[in-house]
């Protein structure tokens, strides 16, 4: 369950410096609404932070279009941590608030794994088409989607980035993007 008292938050940011030995965190986000807490006053206890210093930006994850709204009305917000890939898109709008507002959309999940990184599909045949995996395909795809997606995917290994990294190289034909947007219907 989220903890979205102020008291909590500035606990958490002091404990993030000291473990992290920083005097001062680029980006920290919000990670979750707590329902028992007024967003304003949660973020309050980041502008706080944020004017002594100890936090650059602020960025929020989970959340709706009103609520980033709301929160810009207390402090710059930088960024979006939303769950969004090929299948899922219930951030859509989301996505498009931030294009129009030039905020940063990072999605989290950016792979997905369901249906779309399935054999036999739209993803797979452009993989083919391209010489690539099927995840730099998703990841191409995300990156094409939008100027303002920032996919952040897992890696395990120096090759496993290398890899990832190569689909910033890789355009999608109409085509193809066709094909693999039509894929959120079928998840």
């Amino acid at each position: 369950m989220p903890d979205g008292r102020p008291e909590h938050l500035k606990q958490a940011v002091e404990g993030s410096l000291k473990r992290l030995r920083l005097e001062r965190i680029d980006l920290y986000q919000l990670h979750r609404v707590d329902p028992k807490v007024p967003l304003e006053e949660s973020l309050g206890a980041f502008k706080e932070m944020q004017n002594a210093g100890k936090i650059q930006h602020v960025g929020l994850s989970n959340v709706s279009t009103d609520e980033i709204q709301r929160a810009r009305k207390v402090v710059p917000i930088v960024s979006i941590q939303n769950r969004y890939n090929i299948e899922d898109r219930k951030s859509e709008k989301v996505l498009v608030y931030c294009e129009k507002e030039s905020l940063g959309f990072v999605p989290w999940f950016p792979i997905g794994g369901g249906k779309g990184l399935q054999p036999e599909n739209a993803l797979e045949k452009a993989a083919k088409d391209h010489g690539a995996s099927v995840v730099q395909i998703a990841l191409a795809w995300l990156l094409e989607r939008s100027p303002v997606m920032l996919p952040i995917p897992g890696t395990s290994s120096i090759a496993h980035l290398e890899e990832n990294v190569a689909a910033t190289k890789i355009k999608l034909t109409s085509a193809e993007w066709k094909a693999i947007n039509a894929l959120a219907g079928q998840g």
